[in-house]
Formats: structure tokens, sequence, C-alpha cells
């Protein structure tokens, strides 16, 4: 890096890893040819150290969420993004350099992040539709996202910045999640992953019964936190007259979250908060009411269910494909269609439905 360039907030996390590695010399990855500059990767570096606390593992951190070099944005409170991302990941025996692809998926968030302006949040998932290290056989397939308990939130002099821990988890792990909440699933899975350190060779957390069990409890007793989902092949119909009675509406959705929209809505509706769904030309904002009724918009459906209606609903929603009327609201019907999972080249390796 030119000394002539004033870099405050890499400085920043420089001095936050110091913190913590002393002067260990990390393995650092820069960027050739800068994003602005029409370069493949938004970050501008990437460093990994080796931790030996709670076991053998890289601590990775990102330079480039945050603003590393000159103020840019306008809020003076928060440093682009306002985020930096770490990986902890189990170091192999004889390993000298972390694997590329942990480098190469934290770039690829980099794109998702830059290209989308939406970002993570301590307490955020995201499925990857597939291993997180592609051409293995790991059960691990989704990312949550948690306060790096060591680095914490930082101030630099572009704004404060706050380090999340990606943590490879199972599929699930990632539906005990959106049904439950991320920070629950995490904090009951701990015993068995001190740090939440990523090994692509471990199986589903659930497994265990106690961490089971504090997941059942947890969704019972408080619900679910996720308020939004998104699904591919959401779409809506409204009623249509038929030739003896009415069409009912339907609600279409791909079979591959059917379980999981099931599970959040008694998670959410039966304990008194709405639920969106969001497809790529419809939002659908699912209400507890009194009677079910629903009200049609532009790309808008505001669906109110009572509780008779939202229990048949969820009970309906099976990773099948079919039609299925409600009894308890003749105004809506439900049709699952089959979800095409498909792999960075476009060819389809998983049919669900």
């Amino acid at each position: 890096m030119s000394e002539e360039v004033k870099a405050a907030g890499w400085d920043a996390i420089d001095n936050a890893m110091e913190a913590i590695y002393g002067k260990q010399e990390p393995k650092h990855y820069g960027t050739v040819i800068s994003y602005s500059l029409g370069g493949p990767d938004p970050l501008d570096g990437i460093s990994a150290y080796q931790s030996e606390t709670p076991g053998l593992h890289w601590h990775i951190v990102t330079y480039g969420f945050s603003e590393i070099y000159e103020k840019e944005t306008d809020n003076p409170e928060v440093s682009g993004f306002g985020f930096e991302l770490t990986f902890r990941l189990k170091k192999e025996e004889g390993e000298e350099e972390p694997p590329a692809w942990a480098l190469n998926l934290l770039q690829n968030l980099g794109r998702y992040v830059f290209n989308s302006g939406n970002v993570f949040k301590n307490g955020d998932y995201m499925d990857a539709n597939g291993p997180i290290c592609l051409e293995s056989d790991t059960a691990l397939t989704a990312l949550a996202f948690i306060t790096d308990s060591e680095l914490g939130t930082i101030e630099t002099e572009n704004g404060q910045v706050q380090f999340l821990q990606m943590v490879g988890i199972t599929n699930d792990e990632l539906e005990a999640m959106q049904t439950w909440n991320t920070r629950g699933v995490l904090s009951a899975s701990s015993p068995y992953m001190p740090a939440f350190i990523t090994d692509l060779k471990r199986d589903s957390l659930l497994n265990h019964a106690d961490v089971s069990q504090k997941v059942d409890e947890g969704r019972e007793r408080e619900g679910s936190n996720t308020g939004f989902l998104f699904n591919d092949n959401l779409s809506w119909t409204p009623e249509k007259k038929g030739l003896f009675r009415k069409k009912p509406a339907m609600l279409t959705l791909g079979a591959k979250q059917t379980e999981t929209i099931s599970k959040v809505l008694r998670g959410r509706l039966l304990k008194g908060k709405a639920l969106t769904l969001a497809g790529p030309d419809i939002v659908i904002a699912i209400e507890p009411g009194e009677k079910s009724e629903y009200a049609m918009e532009k790309d808008k459906v505001r669906l109110i269910l009572d509780e008779q209606s939202t229990i048949e609903l969820s009970e309906k929603l099976i990773p099948k494909e079919g039609v299925a009327e409600l009894f308890s609201f003749e105004q809506l019907a439900v049709k699952i269609v089959k979800t095409y999972i498909k792999d960075n080249e476009g060819n389809v390796v998983q049919v669900i439905g």
C-alpha cells in the first residue's frame, strides 16, 4: 500500500487484530486491480491469522465492507456498510495457507453486498443452495452471521465497524434458525461448536438431543423471529368465476421452502406476529386476525388468517407437487410446484417436490 494513501479504516482493523494476536504476521491476500477500476474482487484485502484457542483454526478477516481509506459516505457514525466479516475455519493438519475456497466465498459475499446493497447483520442467515465449499461432500450448505465474540464493534475515524463472524451451518440448522432465531440456535449449539469454528466435516448439531430440545423449547416459547421469507416460485391468482361456483384464490409456492414456511407461519401468526412472503413479482403480507379474508393491491396481497385457517394452511404446506383447498377458508387454495436446484453453471442438480 502506498504511504501517501490515508488508510485509517484499514489501520483500525489491523489494530483490532493485533490486540488479539500481537505481532503475528498474518497470511494476507490483496486485490491486484481494485473493484472501482473494473477488478473482479470487491474486497481490497483478506487476512488470515492462526489461532489455537479454543482449537487450532484460521481466524480470517476482510477489508472492504467498511471505508478502509478516506470517508466517502454521508453518515459520519457508520463506516461504509458498517461491518467487516470474519470467518473461523478449522485448520487442517499440515495446512500452511487458508483454503482458497474460503477466500473465494468471502469475495462472493462481497459481490452480493456491493451489487445488491443488502447488508449482513447480527442474527442473519443465508442459504447457499449447496455446499459452502464447492465440490465437497460437506453437510454445511448455509451461513449464519453473529458478532465476533473477540472483536465486537470498533470505532474508527470513518465511523463504527462491527465484526460479523460467518458460521457454516447445515440445512436443518438453517431451518431451526428460521423457525426460532439464529442467536438462540447458535447458543444452544455452542457446547459442540466452541467459538463457532466452522468444521466442514461435522454433522448437524441438532443430532444432539440437548441441542434439539433447547431449539424445540425456544421455538414453542418465543415463536419465530423470521418476519420475511423469499420464494422464487411465489405467485398469487385471485378468485375467478367458475361454472357453478367461484374458483378460490391460488397461493403458489416452491416445494423447497414449504416445510420452513409452515413452521414459521405457526411460529409467527399463532404468536400474534405477521409474516411477509416475497417473490419475483408479488409480496404477500400474512397477518393474524379474527376473520380470514384477503385484499389485493397492485403487486401486494394482504392475507388475514384466523387461527383455524393458519393451522390448516400450515398442514397443507408439504414438499410435494399438488393443489389443496382450505376447508376453513373456502376463498383460498395452495399450489405446490417443484423446485429445481441448479449449480453455478445452471445445471439442475436436484428436484424437490
